[in-house]
């Protein structure tokens, strides 16, 4: 059964939505369902275009995650707020589960270096520094409950699995995530994109975008912290 695309904004230029779970976000050799397709499908339909609409991928989520991503109507917002990605004008921030408890306030940098044949991102040692990718996040430690810990997380790079990564290797595996060293692997991991920043393309408007509460149940204990972000969202890292 086809699943209908949840749009959480949309102009002339950009249209913000909620990718799902496990899903991808650009199509790749398997066939498998893609968030760009979709939203492409829709914009097609909803305005009758002929042809294959234009939408530009301005940045991406790793399939297990879900969360708000934008995607750009016109070339000439493509080109800005991909601009602004590079500049770190964007601000794109989720909330976590994390084994253990995090500082209060925390701030990892780390390089990251991909495995492409196996899908894995490691952190490698500075001195091999020039194989690898700067990755840096800000987060908040929001609520320690026995084992585990509520963080809010804002990115400073959009690397592959960065954020999955950078808490492993810090003693701190997200909830769910058997690849990254959590123990309590499943098929869901408690990793959600729940806030997006960014200046509009033509308007110049800075905009700020809140997902709706996540369905996934490794929040569920978390709930009321939630409504508590999704109310007031806190000051992470220098914004």
């Amino acid at each position: 059964m086809k699943q209908e695309l949840t749009v959480v904004y949309e102009d002339n230029h950009l249209l913000v939505v909620l990718k799902r779970p496990n899903q991808l976000t650009q199509s790749d050799q398997t066939g498998d369902s893609d968030l760009l397709s979709e939203a492409r499908e829709y914009i097609a339909e909803k305005y009758q275009k002929p042809g294959k609409a234009y939408l530009g991928l301005v940045h991406r989520m790793d399939r297990p995650v879900s969360g708000l991503i934008v995607f750009a109507r016109t070339s000439k917002a493509a080109a800005r707020l991909s601009e602004q990605v590079r500049n770190h004008e964007m601000y794109r921030e989720y909330i976590c589960v994390a084994q253990g408890d995090p500082a209060q306030r925390f701030r990892l940098t780390d390089y990251l270096k991909k495995d492409e044949q196996a899908n894995l991102v490691r952190v490698i040692p500075d001195y091999l520094k020039m194989e690898g990718k700067l990755a840096i996040l800000n987060g908040v430690n929001v609520r320690h409950l026995e084992d585990r810990s509520l963080c809010a997380i804002r990115l400073e790079t959009g690397r592959a699995h960065q954020i999955r990564v950078q808490m492993a290797h810090a003693g701190h595996p997200l909830l769910g995530d058997h690849r990254y060293g959590s123990p309590e692997g499943k098929e869901l991991i408690a990793l959600y994109g729940i806030r997006l920043s960014l200046t509009h393309p033509t308007t110049r408007e800075r905009m700020i975008f809140m997902a709706p509460m996540p369905e996934n149940p490794l929040f569920a204990p978390f709930e009321r912290d939630i409504r508590g972000l999704l109310a007031s969202w806190p000051k992470i890292g220098d914004v």
